[in-house]
């Protein structure tokens, strides 16, 4: 799987934010572009008891599965599918939505847009963006801070 992690800096940092606002315990999340599942399994480590990681990849939804079997996350699910499709067609709310596409998708900035505009979002609930250092996304509607972790960058957005 030709994929790139969040790195292990970003995930410390975007942890210990996340720490001061939500319990863990108490929380949904969905993972869109889930890749290897760093992100989902880091939730479900802390006690997240409903995890849902999105790829459109079979190999990594595949690995994403396998690992939780084997560390024994059962509120920890891989489905294969577009996000762009999943976040149009799901009926769900969650807490923490986080989106990890690659940099250079085309279609990155659409993704605050489209989250929030199809309620995937409970009320006190944020969309979390991975992007590189070049986008900027502060004019968007509902955004809410950027933290920058060397080359990471995290864009929160609130409904």
């Amino acid at each position: 799987m030709q994929l790139r992690p969040t790195t292990d800096a970003g995930k410390e940092t975007l942890f210990n934010i996340l720490g001061n606002y939500f319990v863990f315990e108490a929380l949904s999340v969905l993972d869109l572009f889930s890749g290897t599942g760093n992100i989902s399994y880091e939730f479900s480590s802390r006690g997240v008891p409903d995890v849902i990681a999105v790829d459109n990849n079979n190999s990594s939804v595949k690995f994403i599965k396998e690992t939780a079997v084997k560390l024994k996350m059962d509120g920890l699910r891989a489905l294969r599918g577009d996000a762009f499709k999943f976040i149009e067609e799901c009926d769900c709310t969650f807490d923490i939505v986080f989106a990890d596409p690659p940099y250079a998708h085309k279609d990155i900035c659409l993704l605050p847009e489209l989250v929030i505009n199809n309620n995937l979002l409970k009320k006190n609930g944020w969309f979390i963006l991975e992007h590189g250092p070049r986008l900027d996304l502060e004019d968007q509607a509902c955004y809410f801070e950027k933290r920058r972790i060397g080359n990471v960058n995290f864009s929160i957005f609130k409904p």
